[in-house]
């Protein structure tokens, strides 16, 4: 006879069901100074200088990175590109994510503690924060505090930075698509177009709800790269981390007080890593996904083991296998692996760039004819011929047709020059006598040549339609 499994009921009487979601608690991180925020503040001023300075500059008679959707055509300082162009893009795409699979296994989460758009306009309002309504223990005590003048003078001044940049930031991103010079004019002058007021009024708010209320919780929850980070991670990748053989046991002290006469680590509790981080996660308890490796918690910790007069380091970029008393191994096969896949997709799209044709030649049949018997008793098609200067300078085009020696084209439009970067759409005749066609259709080819340069040309194939002879 087989015994039960006794089970003992450990649950409280007075337990009540978790919640799926648990509230958001405010984080007001303290603020702080070292070499890590340095580093910090001067990527920040490179990357804003890239973001809101390139959309101002002017290549020729026009900006210099432009996406013109009505034209089609994408302006990238000295090239430009069409949709057919558009399979760069995956290219480009997967550049990014072997990129961001080589760096995460190399160094971590320091996209997202130093570039990530996220974490750099929330530093942004972060700032606009403090110095409306002050360090961190102001923060708390204001927002504890009853509405009043000043507290209602200080977050208008705060949303009114907030609302700022995000407008900012909203018109500079609509100006990659509409030209930017015309941009700012016509919004502070009412002129500006429906489609144009949307995505600047819906940019502002993005920018304005995800830095300045949502913070964290982009990170925690709308963000996927924290959540697969830990897949990507390996013992000798660098991490942000707490060393519990140093600092363990904690405690307060004086300042001289030899901690392993007094039974206790480096580490005095005094939780300035806490106060600093924008998670308001505690780097002592472990790796956590929330970590966004920003470094906050390596400065604040440096300057007070500076003020104890103990060793940098307590808290630092590290590896698991440091922490352990292992080695680190730098060249790993992940990383190579990454690292050699990257130049691989770098290089191809470096060759693929630079053999893209500085012409393009597209070719349709009318759809009104089909063919038509002219006098004379030849056969005639009409095509719509565009031809694209997609060069940086004027250029004059010389067009003709093979297929059969006997294929006669007439073009309704002389001159053949095109401008920079201009289109140029015209019908063509092609005749060819009846008896010298193959059945009811015959392959034909129309090929483009630059008259200053025959390495510049393009082709396009067609079909020449006519009547069945028996």
């Amino acid at each position: 006879m087989s015994e039960n499994i006794p089970i003992k009921n450990v649950t409280p009487g007075d337990a009540q069901a978790a919640e799926l979601y648990a509230k958001r608690e405010k984080i007001h991180p303290r603020s702080y100074t070292g070499l890590f925020r340095n580093i910090r503040l001067l990527g920040v001023a490179f990357l804003f200088l890239l973001y809101f300075g390139t959309a101002w500059l002017q290549w020729g008679e026009r900006q210099a990175v432009l996406f013109d959707l009505p034209a089609r055509q994408f302006h990238v300082f000295g090239s430009t590109f069409q949709p057919q162009d558009f399979f760069l893009l995956s290219f480009i795409l997967i550049i990014c994510a072997f990129g961001l699979f080589f760096i995460t296994v190399f160094a971590g989460r320091v996209w997202c503690g130093y570039t990530c758009p996220q974490t750099v306009w929330t530093w942004i309002f972060m700032w606009a924060e403090r110095v409306t309504e002050g360090e961190r223990h102001a923060r708390i005590k204001l927002d504890k505090a009853p509405m009043s003048a000043n507290k209602l003078a200080r977050r208008s001044v705060k949303h009114g930075i907030w609302l700022t940049v995000s407008i900012v930031t909203a018109l500079t991103f609509v100006g990659y698509f509409t030209p930017i010079r015309e941009l700012v004019p016509d919004t502070f002058t009412l002129n500006i177009g429906g489609w144009s007021l949307f995505w600047v009024f819906f940019f502002t708010m993005a920018t304005y709800i995800n830095a300045g209320w949502l913070r964290e919780q982009v990170c925690f929850y709308m963000c996927p790269y924290g959540r697969f980070q830990s897949v990507m991670f390996d013992k000798d990748t660098l991490i942000i981390a707490y060393d519990p053989r140093r600092g363990e046991a904690r405690g307060s002290r004086k300042k001289g007080v030899d901690p392993a006469a007094a039974g206790l680590g480096d580490c005095i509790d005094c939780t300035l890593c806490v106060q600093v981080c924008p998670t308001g996660i505690d780097i002592r308890d472990g790796l956590q996904y929330e970590c966004i490796g920003c470094a906050a918690c390596v400065d604040a910790c440096d300057e007070v083991m500076d003020k104890m007069e103990y060793p940098r380091g307590l808290i630092s970029y590290t590896t698991e296998h440091n922490l352990s008393g292992e080695k680190t191994t730098m060249l790993r096969p992940r990383l190579l692996g990454y690292g050699a896949l990257l130049a691989v997709m770098i290089g191809l799209f470096a060759v693929t760039v630079s053999g893209l044709a500085k012409v393009s030649l597209d070719v349709s049949r009318d759809r009104n004819v089909l063919f038509r018997e002219v006098s004379g008793g030849d056969i005639e098609n009409i095509y719509i011929v565009r031809i694209f200067n997609k060069s940086q300078v004027p250029r004059s085009f010389v067009l003709s047709v093979e297929g059969h020696p006997q294929l006669r084209m007439d073009l309704r439009q002389d001159s053949l020059s095109l401008q920079a970067n201009e289109h140029l759409q015209l019908p063509v005749n092609v005749r060819l006598d009846p008896q010298y066609m193959d059945g009811t259709n015959t392959s034909i080819t129309f090929r483009v040549i630059a008259t200053e340069d025959s390495d510049i040309t393009a082709e396009a194939e067609s079909r020449f339609m006519g009547p069945r002879i028996r």
